[in-house]
């Protein structure tokens, strides 16, 4: 169900399924699933300090990452050939959240330059990234268990 999207979108034979499933159906899944979640949790204890504290080392984190990917591709900069230097971008894109950390990247170059084409460049540091969190996590479970 991952990929159903992409299905239906790149197949090119279902075109209203395709814009339908990625304006109003996605609309009506987060409202359902944003309704069951929050009238499932208790209010006492989902807004604690503790809760807070989880959001503000998220965002820490993506703040960290984003700007530690770009300063490695400019120290790596420093060290390549002038003919070989690699777009900054592309470091911004090694957060492993999702797929729009590459997208952005490539939006964020096309800003600037209408022939800059970075999301396949960005898309190889972004499953870097989601596979190295994914070994992170296996290993943390290892010394839980």
């Amino acid at each position: 169900m991952l990929f159903f999207g992409n299905l239906l979108k790149e197949s090119g034979k279902t075109s209203r399924l395709a814009k339908t499933a990625t304006t109003s159906l996605n609309d009506i899944v987060v409202v359902l699933l944003g309704l069951t979640v929050g009238c499932s949790t208790q209010a006492s204890e989902f807004l604690t300090f503790n809760t807070i504290k989880i959001f503000a080392l998220g965002a820490f984190a993506f703040i960290i990452a984003t700007a530690s990917g770009v300063l490695f591709v400019k120290l790596m900069n420093l060290f390549l050939p002038k003919n070989n230097k690699i777009n900054p971008l592309i470091g911004n894109a090694g957060v492993s959240a999702v797929p729009m950390a590459a997208r952005i990247s490539n939006n964020i170059g096309l800003e600037y330059d209408r022939h800059n084409f970075l999301l396949m460049h960005a898309m190889g540091p972004n499953v870097a990234g989601v596979i190295g969190s994914a070994v992170a996590a296996g290993t943390l479970l290892g010394f839980l268990s």
